[in-house]
């Protein structure tokens, strides 16, 4: 007896079957042809005149007044054409678009077609209208509109080819370059003279940046980023580091060094509000107490107190001094919640800031001079390395702020590694799940207030340290540095701005908030009594497009984007899976 044996019929594949992507070594046709035409013609436009002038060269291409946004015109020019080419599949450039050229080329046309339009306008403003306007403005206006006029036509573009993954010495290579390239347009930014120039600045680099991550550029070099996680390391602290020698004057390193405090203070309240959810808006009390403290055991000649301790002494009775406001304002104030915390921790700044404008002798003791302040806080001494003075290492010159620079830029790394390591900790985890979901958390067994309170007790610490520098180097301490809002960073208002700006939970946010919120208010003070007025309208658009932040953290930004079309397309199954094991992972820790 036999039996049949039949083979499994192989189904058949239905006519709706997706076709594999079929990739185009050549790239697009017409389309990018087009654009890249009109980007050579801005490039060819910006070295004709755009007005007139008797002095040498004779027009303002290069030098004058709207000579750093013509070059703008020009970076933006070349940008649109260079990835024009890399749309067509030009060897050598394809890697500058692993996932496709027309978005990224729309976002760069965009700006560069807003920044040549704003040039044309500021020069018209100034030189009072635009009859003084040479052909070369109208030309670039002109060449500018081409690429954007290319995009009306049907879309050409086919699914870019995978790129090919570089050798280790190509990667750390052009890692080197991206920091360098990082540098040079930070400094230009911090370095622009008039304001209409970094208006200009701004405009072109936010398109830009949105264009590289359209690119699929920008996940790229992350990923070679933490693939080489040294490398990347190490060539962002040299590239920080050697910003001071790229200055002539003093000017803009005091502006780096004022906006690495402020950065440094933001990222220790990004702990108690980015990592344990706590609303405190009296943070920048906590600054006042280490700057206060230093300035007191410091040797200034208006200390109350007779005492002068070398810099490390300062840093500890600072950071201890800030650390016991922390612990006694929180203990009581902690088993609050939400708006009633925010109130409670917003009237602990008003009354450090009245107390301290109070203690003059008159109305109270006499410690902290009143309204007078402290002043003559000697420069900094660590080791015989006088942070007042010249110094020349290996043929470099460091001056008085270059050395606050430095200094600063140690302490900031000092925070990232506490904020790094606390938040991949075991009480990092038990912060996320208190702000998650504080019942559950409770219920799973985490002792909220305890964690909370370490929480608070940390972000007051980091302040305290960052606060005994800033004595340091500003030379005096007022109450009136230390208010709740103001015009002037940092104050507490300014402190949450950046850490909401930035994107609350991660490092590199809060530390682009805060330098983004001291250099604008910084840059625009030519808008004298419409400053405040342009900064608010920016932060409304930003919050309406980007709630999440600047660089949100990816749970943040699936939440904010649940209902998109394309949130199932964000790169979020770590933090699914940290988020759905946060609790029970806390719980050890806690």
């Amino acid at each position: 007896m036999t039996t049949d044996t039949k083979t499994p019929e192989t189904p058949e594949t239905p006519d709706t079957a997706v076709a594999p992507a079929q990739t185009d070594p050549q790239g697009p046709g017409l389309l990018h042809w087009i654009v890249a035409a009109g980007g050579l013609a801005t490039v060819a436009s910006t070295f004709l005149a755009w007005t007139y002038t008797s002095e040498f060269p004779g027009d303002l291409t290069v030098n004058g007044y709207p000579g750093g946004l013509q070059v703008l015109t020009l970076i933006g020019g070349l940008l649109v054409t260079l990835f024009a080419l890399a749309g067509l599949g030009v060897k050598g450039l394809r890697w500058l678009v692993p996932a496709g050229a027309k978005k990224a080329l729309e976002f760069l046309a965009l700006g560069t077609l807003a920044t040549t339009l704003f040039t044309v306008l500021a020069i018209a403003v100034e030189l009072g209208g635009f009859i003084h306007l040479e052909p070369g403005g109208i030309i670039a206006a002109v060449a500018s509109l081409i690429p954007m006029v290319a995009f009306r036509l049907p879309d050409d573009s086919r699914t870019p080819a995978k790129p090919k993954e570089l050798p280790s010495w190509a990667e750390i290579l052009l890692l080197v370059v991206v920091f360098a390239v990082g540098l040079y347009a930070v400094t230009y930014g911090i370095s622009t003279e008039y304001g209409e120039l970094f208006i200009g600045y701004l405009i072109l680099a936010l398109f830009a940046a949105v264009a590289l991550k359209k690119a699929g550029l920008t996940g790229r070099i992350s990923a070679m980023a933490s693939k080489n996680r040294q490398v990347a390391a190490i060539a962002a602290f040299v590239a920080a580091a050697a910003f001071p020698f790229t200055q002539t004057t003093d000017t803009y390193t005091v502006i780096a060094v004022n906006a690495l405090i402020f950065a440094t203070v933001a990222l220790g309240l990004n702990v108690v509000v980015g990592l344990a959810g706590l609303l405190d808006l009296g943070y920048v009390a906590f600054l006042g107490v280490g700057a206060y403290t230093a300035a007191l055991v410091s040797g200034s000649t208006a200390s109350a107190l007779d005492i002068e301790l070398p810099f490390w002494g300062a840093v500890l009775i600072g950071a201890f001094a800030a650390l016991v406001f922390g612990v006694v304002i929180g203990a009581p104030t902690l088993r609050l919640h939400g708006d009633y915390l925010a109130i409670v921790t917003l009237g602990f700044g008003e009354i450090f800031r009245i107390t301290v404008n109070n203690m003059d002798g008159d109305n109270g003791p006499q410690i902290t001079n009143g309204p007078n302040g402290i002043p003559n806080i000697p420069a900094l001494n660590i080791f015989g390395y006088d942070f007042g003075e010249t110094h020349t290492i290996l043929g470099l010159e460091l001056g008085t702020y270059a050395n606050y620079y430095l200094l600063m830029l140690l302490v900031m790394v000092l925070v990232v590694v506490v904020f790094s390591r606390a938040q991949d900790s075991r009480i990092g985890r038990a912060w996320v799940a208190i702000r998650e979901d504080e019942t559950a958390a409770t219920a799973m067994g985490i002792n909220g207030f305890r964690v909370k309170l370490i929480a608070f007790a940390l972000g007051a610490t980091l302040a305290g340290v960052a606060g005994t520098v800033q004595a340091h180097f500003q030379g005096t301490v007022l109450p009136e540095m230390y208010v709740f809002a103001g015009p002037v960073a940092p104050n507490s208002a300014f402190l949450l701005a950046a850490v909401i700006l930035g994107g609350m939970g991660t490092i590199r946010g809060p530390i682009l908030g805060a330098a983004l919120l001291f250099l604008i208010p910084e840059k625009l003070a030519f808008l004298k009594d419409y400053q405040l007025l342009a900064f608010g309208l920016a932060l409304i658009l930003l919050m309406r497009f980007r709630p999440e932040g600047l660089i949100p953290n990816k749970r943040a930004q699936l939440e904010y984007h649940e209902h998109d079309e394309n949130a199932d397309k964000l790169d979020v199954p770590e933090q699914r899976a940290s988020a759905e094991s946060g609790v029970g992972t806390a719980k050890a820790g806690a």
